[in-house]
């Protein structure tokens, strides 16, 4: 099964402290403004989530929300969840840590194209 949303080693290493400290964690691919495009880590329930949000899947165990006009950009490439050094968001999570997320990407095959536009309910 094809994925939308993955995370390298490192990431689900954070996500498992962020957790130990805060809870169950969720994340947001945040559209610009103050903490530019990057993924966004919240304590589950922080963020309100609207309508137009789409569940794009689960890394750690945390659910992936994108906004549904960012997603219609973003909807042919698969998001690799990473982490990095360095001051990130000022509203996630993990900016404490003297880490932050960063979103890479790789755009789907044709085929897993296909075959995750079939299962999608997006």
């Amino acid at each position: 099964m094809i994925e939308r949303v993955i995370a390298t080693d490192a990431t689900l290493e954070l996500i498992e402290l962020l957790k130990s400290k805060h809870g169950q964690v969720m994340f947001h691919q945040s559209g610009g403004c103050c903490d530019g495009s990057a993924p966004m880590c919240f304590p589950d329930g922080d963020l309100i989530v609207g309508d137009q949000d789409v569940l794009l899947g689960s890394i750690g165990d945390s659910p992936f929300y994108m906004h549904k006009s960012q997603y219609d950009y973003w909807k042919h490439t698969q998001l690799i969840i990473d982490v990095i050094d360095g001051r990130g968001g000022m509203f996630s999570l993990e900016g404490v840590e003297g880490k932050r997320f960063l979103t890479r990407s790789r755009a789907f095959t044709e085929e897993e194209y296909h075959e995750i536009q079939a299962s999608s309910k997006v």
